[in-house]
């Protein structure tokens, strides 16, 4: 609706009936600006509920790209990732509000670290708890464990190995990988290793954007210089088929990167275990 003018920062947003959430993001990205200056590109995957064009009323000053149909997140991101053009990309979820520090805060992390190539923040539940991104990818020992064991036993030795748990997230630490309800991407880092695997249509896409940055040689750094508070599911629901969605995308993972040679033999084997943690999510989910 708008054309994007030169920014320090783009902000790109992919939405999917987030309803007043998406002008509630909004407001907090142009309010946490500091003295960036922040361009903003609202993709919307097919909504029913008119959020982009409420939020397009509201902000003017916004670009928004309207697909036909749901082109799933990567897709959708990888629209918003080439419709701009600043050094930096802010990556952010229409259900995230930003609740603490500032946007320039954030991007000088990212300059003072030259080799990150995603830098997420402090990611907080609806009710105050930190949600624990920043994790080590996986051993398959760990992947194993937590499938089966996170969704009945959550505080399980290989889930809190495989969250970090023992680190409270009030320090900035190298980690394997960050949430993509809030992430900092410098174009650099697009331009060496591409934008998101397309091939993941909702769920892991950030596992696999990080996993590329690391056997490229980048970094990938967490910090509480921001703090974002994310609502989580608005525009997906927490429906059985998100949880298979969610399976699917961790096994298209885990074929692309983690089985090489005799491993790929262990495939079927993964693709029990994560079926057998969907249910047994849906199961809890229903307790």
């Amino acid at each position: 609706m708008t054309e994007l003018a030169a920014a320090d920062l783009d902000v790109v947003v992919v939405n999917y009936n987030a309803g007043a959430y998406l002008v509630r993001c909004l407001e907090s990205v142009f309010g946490s600006a500091g003295d960036v200056s922040v361009a903003v590109a609202v993709v919307d995957n097919a909504s029913r509920d008119r959020s982009a064009r409420a939020a397009a009323e509201r902000f003017p000053q916004i670009h928004v790209i309207e697909n036909p149909d749901n082109r799933g997140l990567s897709a959708a991101l990888n629209q918003g990732i080439r419709a701009t053009a600043s050094p930096f990309v802010l990556l952010l979820n229409p259900d995230a509000e930003i609740t603490g520090g500032t946007l320039e805060r954030l991007l000088k992390v990212a300059r003072d670290h030259p080799r990150a190539g995603a830098v997420g923040p402090l990611i907080r539940n609806p009710d105050g708890s930190v949600y624990l991104s920043g994790r080590r990818f996986p051993t398959v020992g760990q992947a194993v464990g937590h499938a089966l064991l996170g969704p009945l036993w959550p505080g399980n030795p290989f889930s809190r190995a495989y969250r970090i748990d023992d680190w409270d997230r009030t320090t900035e630490r190298e980690v394997d990988w960050v949430s993509l309800a809030c992430m900092l991407v410098p174009r650099a880092a697009f331009e060496d290793v591409g934008v998101f695997d397309e091939g993941f249509f909702l769920y892991a896409e950030e596992l696999d954007f990080c996993t590329r940055l690391a056997n490229a040689g980048w970094s990938v750094v967490f910090t509480p210089e921001l703090e974002v508070t994310h609502e989580g599911g608005v525009s997906t629901g927490r429906s059985r088929r998100m949880t298979l969605e969610h399976s699917r995308g961790i096994y298209r993972y885990y074929a692309k990167h983690r089985s090489p040679g005799w491993r790929k033999a262990l495939l079927p084997v993964a693709w029990l275990v994560l079926r057998l943690r969907a249910v047994l999510a849906s199961l809890r989910g229903r307790q």
